[in-house]
């Protein structure tokens, strides 16, 4: 995992290109129980069926199994190499993938009905601005789903208390490391707002998220336990992850575009894209963008 600056003062970006994040974080690596945890409350909040998703920060595909009431599934990450290792599993049928920046989203307005970010905004610095892209790509009245690293949960109130830790009451941002950031609930809730996305609904996940107790108690009963708790202890936000779903709330047509149509260009913002041979090229500022192994790089 490194760091990728874009040129104009661009927002630095976490790059796990080339990085064997899958193998070191997550299978083998005894995160059963946070993975079980997620999909229970991606289920809860997910809109069972649709067109279109987009799952923003995807890499190898992890949760790419919750999708199958979509026709089409856009998998989006900043890392080719992932997305790579995704489509070798998942194959091309229903799937879509885009090597992309958030900060500058190659996707048109009205491009999905459903989009997903698990595991990405605790790595942005400029998140305003990722919220716009992402309610410009929703449909009117579309589902955003998002989770994010909790700076109020109960081990940052802990070591607060203990005088070992920030303040985990006071608003902004916390970075605990580098391009690592914990987030106060009623400040996303803001960010959200801002953005024109209408938060209806959060859920408090992983809120047994402790070696001691992963080593004591099998995943299946944590998951199970965790599960049980989401919805009651929403309110004060107990866990280490937050999940929020919203609604993109502007008016308009909600019908979503052709995907001939899909594709905006990240350097000028120009739409549709020229499909040739070997990718897209953009007529208003003549960029092209290739296909490389399967995957539509914008970056």
């Amino acid at each position: 995992m490194g760091e990728a600056m874009g040129g104009d003062g661009h927002p630095p970006i976490c790059d796990y290109e080339g990085s064997s994040y899958r193998t070191d974080f997550w299978v083998g690596q005894g995160r059963e129980y946070e993975d079980g945890a997620e999909r229970v409350a991606l289920r809860r909040l997910l809109p069972p069926t649709g067109r279109r998703l987009l799952e923003i920060g995807a890499g190898f595909g992890r949760l790419a199994d919750l999708y199958a009431g979509y026709e089409r599934v856009i998998l989006l990450d900043y890392s080719r190499s992932q997305l790579e290792y995704a489509r070798s599993r998942l194959g091309d049928e229903r799937f879509i993938y885009v090597a992309a920046d958030l900060y500058r989203l190659p996707l048109a307005a009205n491009a999905v009905d459903t989009a997903v970010m698990v595991r990405v905004l605790h790595h942005l610095t400029d998140v305003p601005l990722a919220l716009g892209h992402i309610a410009r790509a929703l449909r009117p009245q579309g589902a955003f789903i998002l989770e994010f690293a909790n700076k109020r949960h109960l081990k940052n109130i802990a070591r607060y208390l203990l005088r070992r830790g920030a303040n985990p009451f006071t608003r902004e941002p916390y970075e605990f490391t580098e391009l690592h950031y914990d987030f106060h609930p009623a400040w996303v809730r803001e960010q959200l707002n801002d953005a024109g996305l209408r938060p209806q609904r959060r859920l408090s996940v992983s809120l047994l998220r402790a070696g001691v107790l992963k080593r004591a108690v099998g995943a299946d009963l944590l998951v199970a336990i965790d599960g049980a708790f989401q919805r009651i202890t929403a309110p004060l936000t107990p866990g280490a992850s937050v999940f929020v779903r919203s609604v993109a709330k502007r008016a308009g047509d909600p019908a979503l575009v052709d995907e001939e149509r899909l594709f905006c260009c990240p350097a000028c913002g120009d739409t549709p894209l020229s499909r040739v041979a070997e990718g897209h090229r953009c007529v208003g500022c003549g960029a092209h963008w290739p296909i490389v192994n399967g995957v539509h790089v914008f970056k």
